[in-house]
């Protein structure tokens, strides 16, 4: 199980490195189009944000699997270590169902649609279902994680 999680940090390391540096590459280019050359490039904006949305989503999915990501955990932090325990085990319940409702199901219905529907992004000509398909990828992702984290929880005394 070790294993196969170390892979997947590894494998998303490099792909949200190789993401990121295609983001500020793109972007660059766009202020470099329209700034000096005073031609902005048409497709450079859809592609930033398309680029976004895999960097954040991704990145959603690797903090999480490192518990690193945004928490407020103060009525953890002051709770009885008995009731921690417990919150742990709500809080991972939480976020596995949310990333299974919302990410899993309800990506993977929108992915779906784009891909029913034929619909492309306005520049690049890309179906949207591509873009979309990240949506349902990183909630297996956080999924894993989060059982993982939720087994951690419930093993320890």
């Amino acid at each position: 199980m070790n294993k196969l999680r170390n892979r997947i940090d590894r494998i998303l390391e490099i792909f949200l490195i190789l993401l990121t540096s295609v983001l500020v590459i793109d972007v660059l280019w766009q202020v470099f189009s329209r700034y000096v050359l005073s031609s902005p490039s048409s497709f450079t904006d859809e592609l930033a944000g398309y680029l976004l949305i895999w960097v954040s989503l991704l990145g959603a999915a690797y903090v999480a699997g490192k518990k690193e990501h945004l928490a407020i955990d103060i009525l953890l932090q002051r709770s009885p270590e008995a009731r921690q325990r417990t919150l742990r085990i709500i809080i991972e319940l939480v976020i596995l169902g949310f990333a299974l409702s919302v990410l899993v199901i309800g990506g993977s219905w929108l992915v779906y649609t784009r891909f029913y529907l034929g619909v492309k992004s306005a520049a690049l000509q890309l179906p949207l279902g591509y873009v979309y398909i990240v949506l349902p990828l990183s909630g297996i992702i956080i999924s894993y994680y989060s059982s993982l984290h939720l087994k951690d929880a419930i093993k320890k005394d």
